[in-house]
């Protein structure tokens, strides 16, 4: 993208994520290894309410949840529920602010990060390497592509410093439909 283009996109984003108060939607996660033939499928649903609660629940081919609400970290592991403070750490608070800012789309304010921008006939994509060590030991680089119309997130890939990713797409995405805070309770 050229500046220009830049400019226009980060707007868009920026006014889709200023609107949106709450998101619902279907997601399939895929972690491929090196090692496996085959990429890890899962699948499952995210939601996500202003300010910053996001709720990730794995349903098939497990039981799984995690919750990021109000500096704590909940997780309910097929009936086993665990908590962890996460605003006592620096780096687990830096990780939550990448969840919830990638969920809406929000990093580009991010001085952590250098930025790269691609387009494509129906989608844009933004690319983000990690300034911080720490940061960078756990995430070479995060790209986001967004819908070209709307300037939602579409699809979330992580990628590690060893060349594994784990590759997340949304699916049957609902803005600022009713959501209860119960969805955010363990």
């Amino acid at each position: 993208m050229n500046q220009a283009e830049i400019a226009a996109f980060k707007s868009m984003v920026e006014a889709t994520s200023k609107a949106t108060s709450t998101i619902k939607s279907d997601f399939v996660q895929y972690k491929h290894l090196d090692f496996l033939d085959n990429d890890i499928e899962t699948s499952g649903k995210l939601a996500f309410k202003a300010p910053g609660w996001v709720k990730w629940e794995y349903t098939t081919p497990y039981q799984y949840s995690v919750i990021f609400k109000d500096d704590q970290m909940l997780i309910n592991d097929g009936g086993t529920k665990s908590s962890v403070d996460i605003g006592s750490s620096k780096l687990f608070k830096k990780l939550n602010e990448l969840i919830v800012n990638s969920v809406k789309g929000t990093l580009f304010k991010d001085e952590d990060f250098k930025i790269s921008y691609l387009k494509t006939t129906n989608m844009n994509k933004a690319i983000f390497k990690p300034y911080d060590k720490k940061i960078a030991n756990y995430i070479a680089s995060f790209e986001l592509v967004f819908d070209r119309d709307d300037g939602g997130v579409i699809e979330v890939k992580m990628i590690e410093p060893s060349g594994d990713f784990t590759k997340i797409i949304f699916k049957n995405r609902t803005l600022n439909s009713s959501l209860s805070d119960a969805v955010f309770t363990n």
